[in-house]
């Protein structure tokens, strides 16, 4: 019985990591995890039609993953909620697993032809964590969440890597300090908003920012090619 493409790529994914710190998420990764998982070159591309970037995107989606059974399952109902924004963050570094790994990751999805792939990537990961938080959210306030979230989470994976702290304390400090860092600009958003000489100004925008919906749910495509609200390449 033949593998489904979705096995394929798993087998495959664990294969490569081994061959990641060395050769990054390059050919020479994916011609070796080929090998190394008795997977048929045809085959190999069927599942991954785009080589080792849909290992590399498939070993990111494996963190979110692996971070969201762990919120299901932890209780942070006694904590506030900034802070349970911060333990999903600590949550989905601590699912890595493999820190060379990301590293190679970041390198490849800093590159141009590649950028488009990574923002996704963090965008999904920002919403994983609020969907998982049970965010409400259905207006502009559902976009910014996600951009600011986003660009905590980016700013922390590269600290992370660099982080030699006895049990990463400097990283989960640094999460800290970033989110009171947006907690100050949501302060000054309420303050303008309850300023009566603002609220006036700001009225128009206001108005058009009112108007902005979340986007409908797309389900996830997990066939080669595919990813989830984008067509095949």
């Amino acid at each position: 019985m033949t593998d489904a493409p979705t096995d394929l790529k798993t087998r495959l994914l664990d294969a490569a990591l081994p061959h990641v710190a060395f050769d990054g998420w390059t050919d020479a990764t994916f011609r070796a995890a080929c090998q190394d998982a008795g997977v048929d070159a045809a085959a190999a591309r069927l599942a991954c039609p785009r080589g080792a970037i849909d290992l590399a995107v498939a070993f990111h989606r494996r963190g979110d993953e692996a971070m969201t059974r762990r919120l299901a399952t932890a209780d942070l109902s006694p904590m506030r909620f900034r802070d349970r924004i911060a333990a999903a963050i600590r949550f989905r570094l601590e699912a890595t697993g493999d820190a060379e790994a990301v590293r190679r990751g970041v390198t490849l999805f800093a590159l141009p032809m590649h950028a488009p792939e990574g923002a996704r990537l963090i965008w999904g990961t920002a919403d994983v964590i609020w969907t998982s938080l049970g965010d409400t959210s259905e207006d502009l306030n559902w976009y910014t969440k996600r951009a600011t979230l986003g660009a905590v989470y980016s700013s922390t994976v590269l600290f992370w890597l660099g982080d030699e702290s006895p049990g990463h304390q400097d990283t989960w400090a640094f999460v800290d300090r970033r989110i009171e860092d947006v907690m100050r600009i949501e302060k000054l958003k309420t303050q303008a908003r309850e300023n009566p000489v603002l609220s006036r100004l700001l009225a128009g925008p206001a108005w058009v920012a009112g108007k902005v919906r979340k986007p409908a749910r797309v389900p996830q495509v997990d066939l080669p090619g595919f990813t989830a609200g984008h067509t095949p390449r």
